[in-house]
């Protein structure tokens, strides 16, 4: 097929190069001159694993311009994949949707013969009957159904892993207006994906709310596990990850994102939460249970912090491993360890950070005492509490010696998600993570008593 994506950002980037491995046509759509210019050069526009070689390989069927008329002449379906920010209320604006439905609504006036539109931003329900399908139908002058098809078709990725998730995905959620405009994108995907997905045709409103329902399922499941975690802390010999892998096990529940270790972030899952409150409230429907998932979210870099300052000896210094959101990506959008580094700066103390690749995005959204380290051993040198919030790959190397190298106290490294090894760290390291009462550090580690009840103090339980 001939396909156009509106939007070669973090999402539709890969999803053009997506495309065109998978043998279609492609050409990209942005007002970015620059994203534009990398495209056509042969280079990624963002940066993601794997799409600068995806894009080098496939200039032969994939190209940009600035240009909507060119790029819907020159096509059978046009995705729309640009940002939706969030309101002061938490809802998604549509302002740039809107903005690329008038764009591509003027582009179909002047085309001959039936074309599809796709939606793939995450929206409200009701925007894109109610919003997006007036305005193609009053910009190009035709009736959706007759003269052009409209779906809404969001995508399941997470920075990091987005080439992966799209040629893999578990679903496939297509919101129809008709039903040879989703006749035309489930044949689309069933070409592309390599996992064999369910795919999963409804109206508009009901694929709208899979979307966001889809994400705030998955945040609540995050903070049980980290709720649960507190609770083992106040068990002696409770562990969280020897209860979460028994409830994993029953169907019903299943393992995926039930891990007792930090909270969420990033620019989907706090966002996406807080739209589904917004909705619900909007509608006259209590949102307890995503409200409560939001504010247990939100207690957890306090916790941590209260943790670290436990630890921390008097005008100490606390270090951060970990600033994007997760490994694999710069985004450091909601990231617990760059909110957990603002939050030990707000109390005057000395931050040093340092991550693989977030290290620039965070210079501009740190200020205070904080230093930037030039690798993970520099930070733990200078660091009298570690803390690892970012279970990038590359940390797990850490080594005792390298944190006893410093300045000759014993020091701490608080491991949020357990990439280390207890024994590699005791005796000259405190070693401590999350979700684990004081027994089960005795028996499983046999780490010294004073050092468990160090812990239980340091957090205030």
């Amino acid at each position: 097929m001939k396909l156009s994506i509106v939007g070669l950002g973090k999402l539709g980037a890969p999803m053009a190069a997506v495309m065109a491995e998978k043998g279609h046509r492609v050409i990209g759509v942005d007002l970015n001159p620059g994203f534009v210019n990398a495209i056509n050069q042969g280079r990624a526009p963002v940066n993601e694993p794997g799409l600068s070689e995806l894009i080098q390989k496939n200039r032969d069927r994939l190209s940009a311009t600035t240009d909507f008329n060119q790029a819907v002449a020159n096509s059978e379906i046009t995705f729309i994949i640009v940002p939706t920010p969030s309101e002061d209320d938490g809802a998604f604006s549509l302002r740039f949707v809107l903005g690329a439905g008038e764009a591509v609504g003027q582009a179909l006036r002047a085309k001959h013969g039936y074309h599809v539109v796709v939606l793939s931003s995450t929206v409200m329900p009701g925007s894109t009957q109610g919003s997006l399908l007036p305005v193609l139908e009053r910009a190009s002058g035709k009736c959706a159904g007759a003269d052009f098809g409209l779906c809404y078709n969001p995508e399941f990725i997470a920075l990091g892993s987005v080439i992966h998730d799209m040629l893999n995905p578990d679903m496939v959620l297509i919101g129809e207006y008709d039903q040879r405009s989703g006749d035309m994108l489930e044949k689309l995907h069933r070409g592309v994906c390599e996992s064999n997905p369910t795919i999963a045709r409804m109206n508009f409103v009901n694929a709208e709310l899979t979307k966001l329902s889809v994400n705030t399922f998955v945040t609540t499941k995050i903070s049980y596990a980290n709720m649960l975690a507190q609770v083992c802390e106040t068990l002696p010999g409770a562990d969280v990850a020897v209860v979460t892998r028994a409830i994993g096990a029953d169907s019903r529940i299943g393992t995926r994102y039930l891990k007792g270790a930090l909270g969420y972030g990033g620019p989907c899952f706090p966002r996406d939460n807080v739209a589904f409150s917004t909705l619900a409230r909007r509608n006259g429907v209590p949102a307890s249970l995503a409200e409560a998932t939001d504010a247990l979210n939100r207690r957890q870099v306090p916790r941590l912090a209260e943790m670290v300052l436990g630890r921390l000896p008097a005008n100490g210094t606390a270090g951060v491993a970990g600033l994007s959101y997760k490994p694999e990506t710069e985004v450091i959008e909601e990231s617990q360890g760059l909110l957990l580094a603002k939050e030990l700066l707000s109390r005057d103390v000395r931050v040093v950070v340092y991550d693989p690749a977030a290290m620039e995005n965070a210079r501009s959204a740190l200020v205070g005492r904080v230093g930037f380290a030039k690798s993970l051993m520099d930070c733990a040198m200078q660091s009298d509490v570690l803390t690892i919030a970012t279970p990038w790959k590359e940390f797990g190397s850490l080594t005792a010696e390298a944190m006893h190298a410093g300045n000759g106290r014993q020091k701490t490294v608080i491991d949020c998600w357990r990439i280390l090894k207890r024994e590699n760290f005791e005796p000259l390291v405190n070693y401590l993570t999350l979700g684990l009462g004081a027994a089960s550090q005795t028996v499983e580690a046999s780490s010294p008593q004073p050092l468990i009840k160090a812990q239980v103090q340091a957090r205030g339980d």
